[in-house]
């Protein structure tokens, strides 16, 4: 009875960028709601919605981070993240030989 009403998770999926700009040009002409559209897709509303967000974003309608930003700002958080780790193997590298030399 505890499992009633509950789904599965959906397993995340992947979807190229061609695919994601034939389902926002869908939605953007009007012939179908985004949920139509979502589900004729088998798609979350919420994914869809998304894209159509970040589309306006990237074209210019809407504020905010565009495509090339978000992976840019990504790609600079990683890097920060890996230097990071180096000064912090350097710190513990510099403790360990001045241990050493005493």
């Amino acid at each position: 009875m505890e499992s009633m009403g509950k789904k599965k998770p959906r397993p995340r999926r992947s979807f190229t960028p061609e695919f994601k700009a034939e389902i926002v040009e869908l939605c953007r002409r009007g012939d179908r709601s985004v949920g139509q559209v979502a589900k004729d897709f088998d798609l979350t509303e919420t994914a869809v919605r998304d894209w159509v967000k970040q589309a306006e974003v990237d074209t210019g309608e809407r504020d905010g981070l565009t495509s090339d930003e978000r992976e840019g700002l990504a790609r600079l958080r990683r890097e920060n993240r890996r230097l990071r780790e180096d000064v912090e193997i350097l710190k513990r590298a510099t403790a360990f030989f001045a241990k050493e030399t005493r």
